[in-house]
């Protein structure tokens, strides 16, 4: 039987994603797995599929709408509602219904609520391209966001890294 990284990059080739896309998407799931297996509320299977799949939207296009465009893909492919909100969720920190009409996105709540949508939120933050940085890294490179926001981000570290310590 294939493992998850040969279904999973598999399915992303299939959907269109490149081969960078797919080296973060594997190195965020191997980043989100670690929290999910130390956390004992994370459903662990649910965690590794929404990272591997959180940038599925990037087969279409690069921008913000990415998140939601991947989203609503996995759902017309009949994907759980659970991993489609995961991959709805990952920008960020979350980004509230009001900022999204601010950046051209539909209205939606893309709040990570639940603790697989927080694991892979913050799991994406630690990754950049298929290198692990810190949250502090991570924050500094998002100079250009409002504060509140990287203060956001901040807060679901915290979260995330005290419930899987």
């Amino acid at each position: 039987m294939p493992d998850s990284t040969t279904i999973y990059s598999s399915f992303l080739r299939r959907a269109g994603c490149d081969a960078k896309v797919i080296a973060h998407c594997s190195a965020v799931a191997r980043v989100a797995a670690e929290y999910a297996h130390n956390n004992p509320y994370a459903d662990e299977a649910l965690v590794v599929k929404g990272a591997w799949l959180h940038d599925i939207g990037r087969a279409t296009t690069h921008s913000i709408h990415h998140a939601q465009v991947g989203a609503d893909l996995l759902r017309v492919m009949g994907e759980p509602e659970a991993v489609a909100r995961i991959v709805e969720c990952h920008t960020g920190a979350g980004i509230t219904a009001d900022e999204c009409t601010l950046l051209g996105l539909l209205p939606r709540d893309c709040m990570p609520r639940t603790v697989e949508e927080k694991i892979v939120t913050h799991a994406d933050n630690l990754i950049a391209g298929k290198r692990r940085v810190t949250i502090e890294e991570s924050i500094a490179d998002a100079f250009y966001l409002p504060k509140k926001i990287r203060k956001r981000m901040y807060r679901l570290a915290l979260d995330v890294e005290l419930l899987s310590a």
